[in-house]
């Protein structure tokens, strides 16, 4: 059995991340070894240090052709996440780095379907959303990761099912084709009320209140992000996506006064990035 990664994971704090798998690598035997390599090369992708993710993973490449299908899986799908991801600057991904990140998600895939591997085909179908940035692609590769997480009977695949719905909705979105997505949203905040991750919660919350304006269903909305406001306030974590929502619903309401002071606290918060 393959070691368990995710205990080892702090997605947050991926220096973390990389002690704790140097750690296990000390115990570690056979594929297990390769497998922890695979995810230290990923911590350094995570912060931007995409050449020293692509030399952890070179230092194990004449080992993996040889070892078990999750291995081998997993080594397409990190080394195409040196070339397309989330954390890659918008716009950075030159049509050279583009076409190598699809050939190794391209291989994840073949290999981690053939192995059912089914949490790991999924990951690997929805980096091709990195690759392929319209919305109609994004759309159509998350159909298909959806598909296999449905589908799937593997607890580990079906846990991405509200990630992934999330990925449809905002795809749809863009299209504007919002009924269409707050079907998405609704759902994927139903998974996300089963578990107890309150942040996830709020942003699945979110999504949907942001539809509902689109949909002009404004006062749904505005009780929807009033309750989010609310929320986050007793989290300690004020949010400023929150404040813009509001900003605009009581600026469409022609309640400048609110809009002006919702305006201010978003101003006050550190902007992303």
């Amino acid at each position: 059995m393959a070691i368990d990664l995710g205990p080892l994971w702090d997605f947050d704090k991926p220096e973390v991340s990389e002690s704790r798998f140097r750690a296990a690598l000390e115990q570690a035997s056979g594929d297990d070894v390769l497998i922890l390599q695979t995810q230290i090369a990923r911590t350094y992708g995570l912060r931007k240090d995409f050449a020293k993710a692509r030399e952890i993973l070179g230092s194990i490449a004449n080992d993996v052709p040889a070892a078990g299908a999750e291995v081998r899986a997993r080594y397409a799908l990190e080394l195409g996440r040196t070339y397309a991801s989330a954390t890659h600057p918008a716009g950075s991904v030159t049509v050279e780095a583009a076409n190598l990140a699809r050939s190794s998600f391209e291989s994840a895939i073949q290999i981690a379907r053939s192995a059912h591997l089914d949490r790991l085909t999924i990951d690997a179908i929805h980096m091709l959303a990195f690759v392929d940035t319209a919305p109609a692609d994004q759309l159509r590769w998350g159909l298909e990761a959806l598909a296999v997480a449905e589908t799937s009977a593997q607890p580990e695949a079906k846990a991405w099912e509200a990630s992934i719905r999330n990925n449809v909705g905002y795809a749809l979105h863009q299209l504007g084709r919002f009924d269409e997505a707050l079907v998405q949203f609704e759902r994927a905040l139903v998974l996300r009320e089963r578990g107890t991750n309150a942040e996830s919660i709020r942003v699945a919350r979110w999504m949907v209140a942001w539809t509902l304006r689109a949909l002009g269903r404004a006062d749904e909305a505005l009780a929807l992000q009033s309750r989010l406001e609310r929320e986050c306030d007793a989290a300690g974590a004020p949010d400023r996506y929150v404040y813009e929502e509001l900003e605009i619903l009581y600026r469409e309401r022609g309640r400048e006064d609110l809009a002006k002071h919702y305006a201010e606290l978003r101003k006050s918060l550190p902007s992303d990035g």
